[in-house]
């Protein structure tokens, strides 16, 4: 799904990905595990929607730190264009000392954390009790800070490699309850069913992907720096990958645009030898992007196009297709990742700062 791939330079790695038909550190069992496991919110949450609506709910915030914050956006923008139920993404270090009005009594936060003990989210937890406010805790381990003292929780075991996919899933069935218990959608059981079938349909994708994913690593592994831009639903995904992948696993420094200011700076830096990703998503905002390649495509031959349209998803129809385009591209992107630390020897997990020093 790359549009424009330099000649491999490490050929005995991506002819082995061609050939044996396996994905490289990548444990299917584990995968499916763990997004069939976010999967199982929805048993939950939509009678719990309906509780706290009738008890007086009347907005919602979500309320993530770092990177698992934008793996929320895509839902957050689900609610704001099928309905005027107010609904907003901050951040917790900056409600603790400027909150917003609306935190009392009538208000949900819901509060993303992988770990469940992230020290601005933990310091958010408490700020919130005190102003009454009822809290929901997403985290992948269960006996933790938030889990435990959160007034609802819900606990799925991922890992970084995996908590892409599995937080998209969470707050998306988050979303789609809220839609249908305020009676702004109708089909929700309908598009729970197509998300079931998901998770092995990206573990199919990520198979199909794997050769062009070894290719695509040995043409960018020694790039000193990325442009990544997308629009809507794929927007909080190219943000995420420049951030939490490409800088803080990686080291390698990046340009993260959404592609509607794409052509109010970021145009300028575009030259040739300079790589730039497009992230394609399939919902109304597809066009923005569109523009995005035809433009860069005339002046740098490093251009790497991810489209979610391109995936095999049999079973899943246009509508609900548009809003999981995220989760398809975290998929694929995953895969790329793994080549990456092999490529550059620079494991995902090394950082210099990140949980190592005090900041």
């Amino acid at each position: 799904m790359s549009a424009s791939l330099m000649d491999p330079s490490v050929p005995g790695l991506v002819a082995r990905a061609e050939s044996t038909g396996q994905m490289l550190n990548f444990d299917v069992e584990r995968f499916l595990r763990i997004q069939t496991g976010a999967l199982g919110i929805a048993e939950t949450i939509r009678p719990l929607m309906r509780d706290l609506l009738g008890r007086g709910l009347r907005r919602l915030f979500v309320m993530g730190t770092g990177g698992v914050q934008l793996l929320t956006l895509p839902a957050i923008d689900l609610i704001r264009g099928a309905c005027d139920f107010p609904v907003a993404a901050l951040h917790p270090a900056q409600v603790v000392l400027a909150p917003p009005a609306g935190l009392d009594e009538t208000a949900l936060v819901v509060i993303p954390s992988l770990s469940g003990t992230t020290r601005e989210s933990v310091d958010l937890l408490d700020f919130l009790k005190r102003c009454g406010v009822t809290t929901l805790a997403l985290t992948g381990h269960p006996d933790t800070p938030l889990a435990r003292e959160a007034s609802h929780a819900f606990t799925n075991f991922a890992e970084y490699d995996t908590s892409s996919e599995s937080f998209y899933l969470q707050t998306l069935i988050i979303a789609l309850a809220l839609l249908a218990e305020t009676g702004a959608m109708a089909d929700f059981d309908a598009v729970l069913a197509e998300l079931r079938l998901l998770p092995g349909l990206l573990v199919d994708a990520k198979r199909r992907y794997e050769p062009e994913a070894a290719q695509l690593a040995a043409a960018i592994r020694a790039e000193p720096w990325h442009i990544l831009t997308g629009a809507g639903a794929t927007w909080p995904q190219a943000h995420y990958y420049a951030m939490c992948i490409l800088e803080e696993m990686q080291w390698i420094r990046t340009r993260p645009v959404h592609a509607a200011d794409f052509f109010h700076g970021t145009l300028e830096l575009v030259e040739p030898g300079v790589s730039v990703f497009v992230l394609k998503g399939e919902d109304a905002l597809r066009p923005l992007t569109e523009r995005v390649e035809r433009f860069v495509h005339r002046y740098t031959h490093k251009v790497w196009v991810l489209d979610a349209a391109q995936a095999a998803l049999p079973g899943i129809g246009p509508r609900t297709r548009a809003m999981i385009s995220p989760i398809v591209l975290a998929t694929l992107l995953e895969r790329l990742s793994a080549h990456l630390e092999v490529q550059r020897d620079h494991p995902l997990t090394t950082r210099r700062y990140y949980k190592r020093v005090e900041y």
